[in-house]
């Protein structure tokens, strides 16, 4: 008998440890609830719901295969290996696949199960399966992980050259088993489920993620460069809530994107090219957090920014967090989050950037505060965007090169049609004040706006004197958009 071990991969098809198995013999699957390990990990409890609801239309997925899913409890990750275990031996499980997942923890987690079945004469079989190529197979001409992302790609789209991964088929059904499977809890305890109206922007299911990706791929794509930075227009994918819990698969989105270029991925469609190497950033974000351990650890990949002197503000932490900072499009881009656990990525940086620049805070705040609200929350991705933002990352953007949060307002919602929507004390406010409603030395009228908590001008000084003083970092001209 074989054991699919389910994580971040809550779909039947193209899913390779599954396919693996049934090609072995009779399987079963299994899904594990770890509150106190996901709580460690700061997921936000809209996350935890969406696995959930996902988790109720794969176990109807796997129905249609014959294939049981079971249902285990390891508050930790430290009683993974006992939970496993006594599902192998009620069952007699003679190997468990997965598919890989990357961090610490997680990597701990894995060897510790590994080497608890291997004692116990089970085998233990890792895929490839969230990512095109393993970590550490794309490495420099020195052997060592690629720090920069454009030189990453290049040998991404070599490798892409001589074959691109095709899609795992769907396995045929199997033979009826005597086997129950679990109920689907609809919460877990310490993570509250979100509102309806938050789950209705996010229905489960791969049916939903693959529509997501057709309608994408057929009226979209073309246009993401031209629109992808404008949080008003529906101009991104909305994947990837079904790309983190593995609800679609990296290879159904660039096939899918091959498909609509003719095949190309480096040429053509420039929009097309652009999605193709958001996909390969997020493969790139994984392969550092593989090969540079440290920002599992919440250190920066950057040990000299390690010695920035972050400012302790809680009061300015908190009006960030309320989305009242006084700088329309951070505030509309933070109230998005809250409301719907998810951001417009152009937005994200903008208001990383506010953060860890304007505010001078210490960028693992953040960071943090997002993983506990993102529906897509992501170590890799979030880490990497966070550290990117903060200057303290790999490819980071240049300490010196601050965002400006009124001209980022003005150049990507210039009608203010998204301030708009999740700023309604500016709801009457024309396109030329909504940006920055103080211009004029008032509020006009606008009692229920918040203040700007900070000064542009000399919080920018204030940021670049931060990095200035740090040893061993190179001065540079300094420059701001």
């Amino acid at each position: 008998m074989q054991l699919i071990w389910l994580r971040s991969d809550l779909r039947v098809h193209d899913n390779t440890a599954l396919c693996a198995a049934m090609e072995q013999g009779p399987t079963l699957a299994v899904y594990m609830i770890s509150p106190a390990q996901w709580a460690s990990h700061d997921d936000a409890p809209c996350k935890v719901d969406f696995w959930l609801r996902n988790l109720v239309e794969l176990k109807t997925a796997l129905a249609t295969l014959n294939v049981p899913l079971l249902i285990v409890h390891a508050d930790t990750w430290d009683k993974a290996p006992t939970a496993l275990m006594q599902v192998c031996k009620k069952h007699g499980i003679e190997k468990v696949h997965v598919n890989e997942e990357y961090g610490i923890n997680e990597s701990r987690r894995d060897d510790a199960v590994d080497a608890a079945l291997s004692d116990a004469g089970i085998h233990f079989q890792s895929h490839l399966d969230q990512l095109f190529f393993k970590p550490g197979s794309v490495l420099t001409k020195t052997g060592s992980y690629f720090k920069v992302f454009s030189q990453f790609r290049k040998v991404c789209y070599t490798r892409f050259h001589q074959s691109v991964a095709p899609l795992v088929r769907l396995p045929g059904k199997q033979k009826a088993l005597e086997v129950e499977g679990d109920d689907i809890p609809d919460k877990v305890e310490g993570f509250a489920p979100p509102s309806d109206a938050l789950r209705a922007l996010w229905p489960a299911g791969e049916q939903e993620a693959r529509k997501r990706l057709e309608t994408f791929a057929d009226a979209q794509i073309e246009h993401y460069l031209d629109e992808r930075d404008f949080p008003a227009k529906p101009g991104t994918s909305q994947l990837s809530a079904y790309l983190a819990a593995g609800v679609v698969s990296p290879r159904q989105c660039l096939h899918a994107a091959l498909s609509s270029n003719q095949g190309e991925f480096e040429t053509g469609n420039a929009g097309i090219v652009t999605w193709i190497n958001e996909l390969l950033w997020r493969e790139f974000y994984k392969h550092v957090l593989t090969g540079f351990p440290r920002v599992s650890r919440h250190r920066a990949f950057r040990p000299e920014t390690e010695a920035v002197k972050w400012r302790q503000s809680p009061k300015d932490l908190e009006a960030w967090k309320q989305g009242r900072t006084g700088f329309p499009i951070v505030d509309a881009a933070m109230r998005q989050l809250l409301e719907t656990g998810w951001m417009h990525n152009r937005l994200r940086m903008v208001v990383a950037m506010f953060f860890s620049k304007n505010l001078l805070l210490d960028w693992r705040e953040g960071e943090r505060f997002f993983m506990q609200h993102l529906i897509d929350g992501d170590l890799a991705a979030n880490n990497g965007g966070w550290q990117w933002s903060s200057s303290t990352g790999t490819d980071s953007t240049p300490y010196f090169r601050i965002f400006n949060p009124l001209s980022q307002s003005e150049r990507f919602d210039a009608q203010g049609v998204f301030i708009k929507r999740w700023v309604p004390e500016l709801a009457s406010r024309n396109k030329k004040d909504i940006h920055n409603p103080i211009s004029q030395g008032s509020l006009f009228g606008d009692a229920d706006y918040a203040a700007p908590i900070v000064d542009l001008k000399s919080s920018r000084a204030r940021a670049l004197a931060a990095f200035k003083s740090l040893p061993h970092l190179q001065a540079a001209e300094e420059s701001h958009e």
